[in-house]
């Protein structure tokens, strides 16, 4: 059964990593894609993940587009509803890290997380509400971390960004549940991507491990599973909640 058929779902920062594998399976459950990519050099996998997911017959377009910008996300939106006529889901995921001790950070380096990892959540949430209530229905998810609920040395900006996203997602619930849209965040633990590579490598690895009830990293995958059920009417009910995807880390 396909949970999400003639849906339409956006998907931001999609090009690899979550963001892909997000897109991969909410399109193999039906739904129609419309994902962003933020620069040249992840073009072309903008484009083979553009042809992967059409492969599967849905109707998929790849966006050049900052999420960390305003003018560029209502542009972006725009166009999505020009060419697929609606917004079912949008899955805020675009997201950096910039980690350096509070000491040693750069103000640019703080601003440039927060644009691209809090920013963009405010800057696309903000887009796609009027259409969504239009509809009356929308499900919006936000990526979140669980060092926005616990914290880690070294990652202050990240921290406080994905900290951000959480009060942003419960008050947005509170806004909207009324026009039943609902809005959730996902809080991943350590998983393997391009982004935490570096932390495999080593005695820093056991070290992570040792900290993961479940003694394992986690899978992109696992991650778009859990975007899938908040896309989808499987929580119907389910709205201002923060789902950690974390092996236990968060215990």
């Amino acid at each position: 059964m396909k949970l999400l058929e003639n849906k339409t779902s956006i998907v931001t920062g999609a090009a690899r990593g979550i963001g892909a594998a997000i897109a991969l399976k909410l399109a193999e459950h039906g739904s129609n894609i419309a994902f962003s990519y933020v620069s040249d050099s992840s073009a072309e996998k903008a484009a083979a993940l553009e042809a992967q997911l059409t492969a599967l017959g849905v109707k998929a377009k790849a966006y050049k587009s900052n999420a960390g910008d305003f003018a560029q996300s209502e542009t972006f939106v725009n166009n999505v509803l020009a060419d697929f006529g609606s917004v079912d889901v949008c899955v805020n995921n675009a997201g950096i890290s910039k980690d350096n001790l509070l000491l040693r950070m750069t103000q640019e380096q703080w601003d440039d997380v927060m644009d691209i990892n809090l920013k963009s959540v405010f800057n696309m949430t903000k887009q796609i509400i009027r259409p969504m209530m239009k509809a009356k229905a929308g499900s919006i998810i936000n990526m979140s971390s669980i060092i926005g609920i616990r914290g880690n040395a070294g990652q202050s900006s990240y921290a406080a960004s994905k900290a951000g996203i959480i009060g942003f997602t419960k008050s947005v619930a509170h806004e909207l549940g009324s026009r039943n849209i609902r809005c959730n965040a996902i809080a991943p633990g350590f998983i393997e991507t391009d982004m935490t590579h570096y932390l495999k490598d080593g005695d820093a690895a056991g070290e992570f491990l040792k900290k993961i009830p479940l003694g394992r990293f986690g899978k992109a995958e696992e991650i778009a599973n859990t975007t899938l059920f908040l896309a989808s009417d499987m929580s119907s009910y389910i709205t201002g909640q923060v789902l950690s995807a974390c092996g236990g880390l968060n215990i």
